[in-house]
């Protein structure tokens, strides 16, 4: 879904918001997250998940990766072949280098767009409840 308004916003730059999220005492903890869609549809991403499945595994394990899955269609019933993942990195250049090696994206499968992210709230832990 989309919630998207015509015309500007006012708002303020990036780093007035993380520390506005810091005087807030919210985590403020700055992420980049890569919206990745096919480029030629599902065949091209099908052929590459051999090889990204293990460049997101060794992301993981060193730490890089946040959090990462398939995306499903807009009305929820099936997936395409998007995806999205969220990178622990110290610069936007050094996310998109990220997503750039990614055999899902260097194989030309997906395209990808990154844009830096702040958590702000949540856990990564489910509750007794859930």
């Amino acid at each position: 879904m989309s919630n998207d308004t015509a015309g500007s916003v006012d708002g303020m730059t990036w780093e007035q918001l993380l520390n506005r999220s810091r005087e807030l005492d919210l985590h403020a903890e700055q992420l980049f997250l890569i919206q990745s869609k096919p480029v030629d549809g599902f065949g091209p991403v099908e052929a590459a998940l051999d090889e990204h499945l293990p460049y997101q595994k060794q992301l993981e394990d060193s730490g890089v990766m946040f959090a990462a899955g398939p995306v499903a269609s807009a009305d929820g019933a099936e997936w395409n072949g998007e995806g999205v993942f969220v990178y622990r990195a110290a610069s936007l250049d050094e996310a998109v280098r990220l997503a750039e090696a990614d055999p899902m994206h260097s194989r030309g499968a997906r395209r990808f767009e990154v844009r830096a992210w702040c958590l702000n709230e949540g856990t990564t832990t489910r509750s007794a409840t859930t």
